[in-house]
């Protein structure tokens, strides 16, 4: 490789991975380090020993700072003072990751889901009317949309809103304890307002599910007349965030508060819309608020971030047992079975670092329907594989600290409680990857059409060929590592073929299952093949994220930090391979021998980049503020 080591090596190798993975907005998440750092800096340690009403209160508190600084500015209209900077409103949110995570939720509730929704699904007048008091922090809010019995399943929610054309008001109402909005941040002690999600009634008519206002307390904090706030309790994690439940006993709102971009109720109770269709224009208001579904995947990027740090940090310093030519005691960052829990996550946050920036990248240019579908489907896979990566990454960070990584003082207790909840909220991971692989099957049958039995024979004859063709093609990197070409693996162009076939053959594979749907058996044959659909879009998001970690590499300028940083991508893949290579055997992508000398790679990955491991979490560009913990002291 040539990169050597040392304090000052590790220092300028550090720097100049930061500088490519701060990305586009550089500038924007060093300013937002500083402000979180000078923000939580002297409190660092303060809601580890707070009851729960005094965490929440400290939270608030947080929260009007941060909006004094101007943090929520960034993603609002230039015209009513904002920033018009929707990719920089995500990347400050990501940031917030690296500090009290319940700030970060509370903040994503107030700016990102409440002030979002009246931003993109409202009109000048709800604009005009509220946007600068979101932003100031002088009306906190709620989004309002899961209910107790439906919670993935928007589209069948069951609080009403039923128009009144004599006094052109809606009336909002739970009929059941089923409906009642569950699991609302800002509900329980803060709100003010909801965005409340309905089924939108008028002159007797369902118009499918809409979003309203609809105030929830008064100046002095009282509940609004007909509207129930009972307090969710204490949770897992995050309960700096005062989650609530909202049930509504015919709460009349003006027809006013219907956020209306989408659809709209005349005075009388006619009922319009520039969408036709109740479930394409349904399918449409959800996309505009994809960029929550964004910044929860970033934020569990920055905390898994943070517990690889600590961990890193302890194994680097930590010692275990001794050597028996020397006596010395081992660091335990030096055992391959500690690199073997480290290095591959670290990897992998490297490369859902890259799959993130290229997402909010795409949130940011999104030009027209086409690229907006694109990038619904890419934030929910990402969204899916970035939470249940940080949950994984934490846990194991927890486990390789032993009974440190235990203590709240070292802070990965901390993350591993906060984070848990991230692969259920803002869609729940395994419905999330359904939706990825039935945006896949529905480019596949626009790509292959609905062939007649002869075509498709030729498309299976076709697929044959092309497994001969790969399984030719694997057996001449066999030769070369028989011959003792140990550099075969790392082949990048058959590192990404092996990502790129599984994705085409699993997708082709669970097409040809469904293809044996009916209307009367469709459920049952859906049903038995979710393993697959899970497999089929896993194996999506897996290829698109080895892409934008192979493009980082080829855009990063520096020879020395590009060599380190291919060795990270071939960790990435390899460990990615091994850890699905039952269906590569399977399959016969690879071989036994091969797919044990997969495994070797990895190893040897790991010893190569284990003394790159600390330059490789300083990277991220986490305050040594937020990192203070007694067990790296």
């Amino acid at each position: 490789m040539g990169i050597t080591t040392g304090d000052t090596d590790d220092r300028t190798t550090a720097d100049a991975l930061r500088e490519l993975l701060d990305g586009r907005w550089g500038t924007l998440r060093r300013n937002s380090v500083e402000l979180l750092s000078g923000l939580l800096e002297s409190d660092a340690g303060k809601p580890r020993e707070l009851g729960r009403e005094e965490y929440r209160a400290w939270v608030l508190e947080q929260l009007h700072a941060l909006a004094e600084a101007g943090h929520p500015l960034i993603g609002f209209p230039a015209e009513y003072g904002g920033r018009d900077d929707v990719g920089g409103s995500v990347v400050a949110f990501e940031v917030l990751g690296f500090g009290d995570l319940s700030l970060m939720v509370k903040a994503g509730v107030q700016w990102g889901l409440f002030g979002g929704a009246v931003q993109a699904l409202g009109t000048a007048g709800h604009h005009d009317r509220y946007l600068r008091a979101i932003m100031s922090l002088e009306l906190p809010g709620c989004f309002a949309m899961t209910e107790t019995g439906h919670g993935s399943d928007v589209q069948n929610l069951r609080t009403t809103a039923t128009y009144d054309p004599s006094t052109e008001e809606f009336v909002v109402h739970t009929p059941d304890v089923s409906a009642r909005k569950d699991y609302i941040g800002n509900a329980a002690r803060d709100g003010r307002m909801a965005v409340v999600f309905a089924q939108l009634v008028t002159n007797g008519e369902g118009q499918g599910v809409h979003a309203l206002l609809v105030p929830v307390r008064d100046d002095a904090g009282a509940p609004m007349p007909g509207v129930r706030i009972e307090d969710c309790g204490p949770k897992a994690g995050l309960n700096g965030v005062d989650n609530g439940r909202l049930s509504f006993d015919r709460v009349r709102v003006p027809r006013a508060n219907l956020l209306n971009r989408y659809g709209d109720v005349a005075p009388d109770g006619t009922y319009s819309s520039p969408i036709e269709g109740e479930g394409r224009r349904f399918f449409t208001m959800l996309g505009t608020l994809v960029r929550g579904r964004i910044s929860v995947a970033g934020g569990a990027g920055s905390a898994a971030k943070k517990a690889l740090a600590l961990a890193v940090r302890y194994g680097d310093s930590r010692r275990q047992f001794t050597r028996p030519d020397t006596g010395a005691e081992v660091v335990v960052l030096d055992y391959l079975a500690h690199q073997r829990r480290l290095l591959p996550a670290l990897a992998t946050s490297y490369a859902l670092h890259f799959a993130q920036e290229e997402m909010v990248s795409a949130l940011h240019d999104v030009a027209d329907d086409r690229q907006q579908r694109e990038l619904e489907s890419r934030a929910a896979g990402l969204k899916a594989v970035a939470t249940w990566h940080a949950t994984r990454t934490i846990q194991t960070c927890r486990e390789a600290c032993g009974g440190a990584g235990y203590l709240s003082d070292n802070l990965i207790a901390g993350l591993k409680a906060d984070t848990d909840v991230f692969t259920t909220f803002e869609g729940d991971n395994t419905v999330l990857l359904q939706l990825v692989a039935k945006g896949l099957l529905t480019s596949y049958r626009d790509h292959v059409g609905d062939l007649d039995p002869w075509g498709m024979a030729r498309f299976v004859a076709d697929q044959a060929v092309g497994v001969v063709i790969e399984r030719t093609a694997a057996r001449a990197i066999i030769d070369r590592l028989v011959s003792g070409s140990s550099d075969a693996l790392l082949d990048r162009g058959w590192q990404v073929r092996q990502f790129e076939d599984r994705e085409k053959h699993v997708l082709e594979g669970l097409a040809r299952r469904l293809r044996r749907a009916s209307k009367e058996n469709a459920f049952d044959v859906f049903n038995a093949a979710q393993d697959h659909v899970l497999h089929a879009a896993r194996a999506h998001v897996d290829r698109v994220v080895l892409e934008a970690f192979v493009a980082a590499v080829d855009r990063c300028g520096d020879p020395s930090t590009s060599a380190l940083l291919d060795e990270v991508c071939d960790l990435y893949a390899l460990s990615t391979i091994e850890a699905d290579r039952a269906w590569f055997l399977e399959h016969g992508r690879l071989t036994p021998q091969r797919a044990k000398a997969v495994s070797q790679a990895v190893n040897e990955l790991c010893g190569r980049l284990r003394p790159h491991a600390r330059a490789l979490v300083d990277a991220f560009g986490i305050p040594e503020s937020l990192l203070t913990a007694p067990m790296n002291a």
